[in-house]
């Protein structure tokens, strides 16, 4: 476009800035292109076999898509097995672990329990003997009073 194609008209003066208003002529004979008719796009022949072959194409990406589905839930599934069973296998070690222990634990206090009754004992009998001793020691100093 010529800038003798624009005309500009002054609008009146705002507080927020100018206006302005552009007028275009109408564009003139010599300038316009000539106009070329759309032509529509050429339709394919569509036939019934082409129509078959695509939906059969449709079919295998649909079942492809399923088939892919299908074995990624089943290794996660595997994954899920595997995990639990590892978890049950770490419960069980954990138990037992600690059963094991619990039972030397309670062992080692009979065994600690034991060993401190005999020993009590052992001073009873020492107590016994030693009162013993002192009866026959009492009795043996002082003369028969018969």
């Amino acid at each position: 476009m010529a800038s003798s194609d624009i005309q500009v008209k002054e609008l009146d003066k705002r507080a927020s800035g100018q206006a302005f208003e552009l007028i275009l002529s109408p564009p003139s004979a010599e300038a316009a292109p000539p106009e070329l008719p759309l032509a529509s796009p050429k339709k394919k022949d569509v036939s019934l076999e082409m129509i078959q072959k695509k939906l059969e194409a449709a079919e295998e990406r649909r079942k492809s898509q399923e088939a892919e589905v299908l074995k990624h839930l089943a290794e996660k599934r595997e994954h899920e097995k595997v995990v639990h069973e590892k978890a049950v296998k770490e419960n069980d070690n954990f138990s037992k672990m600690a059963e094991e222990k619990l039972t030397h634990k309670m062992e080692a206090n009979k065994e600690n329990r034991e060993a401190q009754l005999a020993a009590k004992l052992e001073r009873l009998k020492e107590k016994e003997k030693h009162v013993e001793e002192v009866r026959k020691n009492k009795d043996g100093s002082k003369p028969d009073e018969k």
